[in-house]
């Protein structure tokens, strides 16, 4: 690359950064559903003939939105999770669930955004599934890793009538670990993001004090549902 290609391709960069942090502001002050690219541009003193040169359409800036928030919370989960390598599965699955929690209270909009209300009108791309499946496969590894132990995973049976339902979850999702581990994950995984909802969206007010302590017992609960016992 040429010294002055060099330089447009940085020069691109720091708009396309500039304009998703317009827009990130916006979501913050209006919400998702009233992101305009007009009202970004005006933000940035840009005509919006010059911002479509980045973003063609309001959907294009929200899906990459949205997969740079996917990507924020998938690495904040990964750390945590390889900062606890050295734990025992159950500590090192709490571990990436309170990163996540800690993210989305640190980022509440961006959490709005992926975990909130649907956006009328927009229709999220295949190319949002890779970020949005990091959060998940940090904790599938947790439990295959805990599957691969001598202690093994012990999660409850199934009714007959989930079995091939849940068989099909694990053939999608976590081929080497038993059908009963890969239903109680899903449901895991939505009770965790409930959870974190409802106290961010406010249905946790007069009702849980001690949100902290409580999130950690509830997703140690959620562990056990998948078949990690403590020691």
């Amino acid at each position: 690359m040429s010294t002055a290609q060099g330089a447009r391709a940085r020069a691109r960069q720091e708009v396309t950064a500039a304009i998703k942090d317009a827009a990130r502001r916006q979501l913050a002050a209006e919400g998702a559903a009233k992101l305009s690219l007009r009202a970004v541009a005006r933000e940035l003193g840009m005509v919006s003939s010059a911002l479509y040169r980045y973003f063609p359409s309001r959907d294009d800036l929200l899906t990459a939105l949205i997969i740079d928030a996917y990507d924020s919370l998938g690495e904040a989960a990964e750390q945590a999770r390889d900062a606890a390598a050295d734990a025992p599965p159950p500590a090192r699955w709490t571990a990436v669930c309170e990163a996540v929690r800690g993210w989305a209270l640190t980022h509440p909009h961006e959490y709005a955004l992926i975990y909130g209300s649907p956006v009328p009108g927009y229709s999220a791309p295949q190319t949002t599934v890779r970020a949005a499946s990091r959060v998940g496969l940090a904790l599938i590894g947790i439990l295959r890793d805990a599957h691969r132990s001598p202690g093994g995973l012990a999660a409850p049976p199934l009714p007959a009538a989930l079995r091939p339902e849940a068989e099909r979850m694990a053939a999608d999702l976590a081929p080497d670990l038993p059908a009963e581990v890969a239903a109680h994950m899903v449901a895991a995984w939505a009770q965790l993001f409930g959870l974190i909802g409802f106290e961010l969206f406010g249905q946790f007010n007069r009702v849980v004090e001690d949100r902290e302590t409580f999130f950690r017992h509830a997703v140690g609960r959620l562990g056990e549902g998948v078949g990690l016992t403590r020691a």
